[in-house]
């Protein structure tokens, strides 16, 4: 008797048959199957959740262009249909081949090999908060099936590493019993949305983001027709608090504004849509002129996902983000299709019909600060290069539900708040912090340590990220103090996780020549400039091929420069370094002596 197809065959086929129907279409042909007096026309729409995805596919086939091979891995068998052979895997301790490691990305799972020959899982948190019971619970995970510790991300978010092979469906499954998942959170899928990370408790925010990014979250793990976008995609939420969200770095971000009397809408706080944001292809999210009341934020974020879905490119993986959509069409098309999607016209108003926002403050993620509840304050704990330990997660949470309201909150900064403690517990909070060996303290080098997980863990780095930004601190603080905060965010390649271009100093790392012979060492290029808010720009690169070990000595050059020249004790690093030409900051710089 002939067995049934598999699903991955019947997927297959379906694929195949789609890509060959719009072809003879394309082609003039009538379909295969229409009568001799059909008239030609669109192959037959796929059918389920997967169809606009399918359908874009096949047309790219249809076009004569070839699909990149995760394009065909999403098609011959989608990674949520393929549960059952993930836990087979795991039982029998295997690691994946590169198709399943693309596949099991979809659970949040990354095989990091060769740097760790084990998996990395990075979970989803929405806004970045967590409830005290659910980071204990992460703590317990990472002590029982991973390496005992876990990183802070740069999207307020927590990774697992050092994860062995037999325990990859464990973690999966022990990150739902405790209220959370890791579904989505990773490959070509909606990643973890964030906002601001003092929403609801921020005596400056126009708009507390929490209800929002929660719904964003929701409605993407409940709906499958989202997954499997042509590349990864970022959304973020700014309600105009002290501790900024970075939306602007993000494919799609909503910002708080208040829209003065006069307007074309009616005055009150709204979100402004900006779009395209990717740090490291050098673009930042632009504004669209478009507000929008908050609560149609999901509506409108789901009919841009779906626009991009159907134009995204799937034939070439570095130019399949957003931006490329929005710089080939330009942004008046794109909104024309995504009105059409939502099937109403949105909202325009003049630049000047939207009040200045409020500035963050850049040392608001550390340290005791009063909340808009009387009485209380959110407490910002220092985390050395964002780790965590399997024992701190658990200090932590004890003191959120001790001395807190339950919440721990996660910042883009890599670092954590604890929020709702009482005046009277200060104190208190503060000597329990210090004995977890951590501290509410940073020096103004600390305060904007930004770097990704490097090629310790990372095998697309180019060089020790964590270690260099370490030993960066250690010599800055030993030889001269800042008395302003200066952001220095190193990333280790050119997916720029830790949003080198944005940072007052940017270091990306790079192989470093050493002779003729084509021999390097680790190090880094600099770039300089970067801001995000009010000043957002893309910093520019000043310095090429740094040794890793010389990395600490140049920056102290940099900003001992800095401290020389600056036009007032009052001019920020970005204005200094954005007021002179390359060539003249070089000279400045080179003047410096350690």
């Amino acid at each position: 008797m002939a067995q049934e197809f598999s699903g991955e065959q019947k997927r297959y086929l379906e694929g195949l048959v789609t890509g060959l129907q719009a072809g003879r279409v394309a082609k003039g042909l009538q379909p295969v199957g229409a009568g001799a007096n059909a008239m030609a026309a669109p192959a037959p729409p796929q059918t389920g959740p997967d169809a606009a995805h399918l359908q874009a596919q096949a047309a790219v086939e249809a076009s004569g262009k070839k699909l990149v091979d995760p394009e065909k891995w999403k098609r011959e068998e989608h990674p949520f249909d393929a549960y059952a052979r993930f836990r087979e895997q795991a039982a029998a301790g295997e690691f994946p081949k590169p198709h399943d490691n693309f596949r099991w990305r979809y659970y949040g799972l990354f095989y990091v090999a060769p740097t760790q020959n084990s998996y990395m899982c990075r979970m989803r948190i929405p806004n970045g908060i967590l409830t005290a019971a659910q980071l204990e619970g992460v703590g317990r995970i990472a002590t029982k099936y991973g390496g005992d510790y876990a990183h802070v991300t740069t999207r307020a978010n927590l990774q697992i590493r050092e994860i062995a092979a037999d325990d990859a469906i464990n973690v999966v499954e022990a990150l739902q019993d405790v209220g959370l998942t890791s579904r989505g959170a990773g490959a070509d899928n909606i990643r973890n949305v964030t906002g601001t990370p003092t929403a609801g408790i921020d005596p400056q925010e126009l708009l507390d983001t929490r209800p929002f990014a929660r719904a964003w979250h929701f409605h993407v793990l409940n709906d499958r027709s989202l997954t499997g976008l042509p590349r990864k995609f970022n959304v973020a939420f700014d309600g105009g608090g002290r501790i900024a969200a970075l939306e602007e770095t993000n494919d799609i971000g909503f910002q708080a504004v208040q829209v003065d009397e006069g307007a074309a809408v009616p005055a009150g706080t709204y979100f402004r849509l900006v779009l395209g944001g990717i740090t490291g292809h050098k673009d930042l999210a632009r504004d669209t002129g478009i507000v929008l009341k908050p609560e149609y934020a999901t509506r409108v974020a789901d009919a841009i996902v779906r626009v991009f879905i159907d134009s995204g490119d799937r034939t070439n993986r570095s130019k399949a983000r957003l931006k490329y959509v929005l710089d080939d069409w330009g942004f008046e098309k794109f909104l024309a299709a995504v009105e059409a999607k939502l099937n109403h016209k949105l909202l325009r108003v003049a630049a000047n019909d939207v009040l200045p926002r409020p500035e963050p403050d850049r040392i608001a993620h550390l340290g005791v600060h009063p909340q808009k509840q009387s009485g209380l304050n959110w407490i910002g704990l220092v985390l050395p290069m964002g780790k965590l330990t399997g024992d701190q997660m658990l200090a932590i949470a004890a003191l959120a539900r001790d001395l807190g309201d339950g919440d721990i909150r996660f910042t883009v900064w890599q670092n954590l708040i604890v929020s709702g403690i009482a005046d009277d517990a200060v104190d208190i909070a503060l000597q329990r912090i210090a004995a977890m060996g951590l501290s509410a303290k940073a020096t103004a080098i600390r305060a904007g340590l930004v770097a990704c997980t490097g090629n310790t863990g990372c095998k697309f780095a180019a060089a020790n990220t964590k270690g260099t930004a370490e030993a960066i601190a250690a010599h800055i603080e030993a030889r001269m103090e800042l008395d302003k905060p200066v952001n220095i965010h190193l990333t280790g390649c050119h997916h720029s996780c830790a949003q080198h271009y944005v940072g007052d100093i940017g270091l990306i790392g790079a192989k470093v020549p050493v002779n003729e012979d084509g021999d390097t060492v680790e190090g880094f290029h600099i770039v300089v400039g970067g801001a995000t808010g009010g000043n957002a720009r893309i910093g520019r690169e000043i310095i090429r091929d740094v040794k890793q070990e010389d990395c600490p000595r140049k920056i102290e050059q940099i900003l001992r420069a800095y401290h020389a020249h600056r036009a007032s004790h009052d001019e920020a690093f970005f204005a200094f370094a954005n007021r002179l030409e390359t060539a003249e900051l070089n000279r400045l710089i080179e003047e410096q002596t350690p």
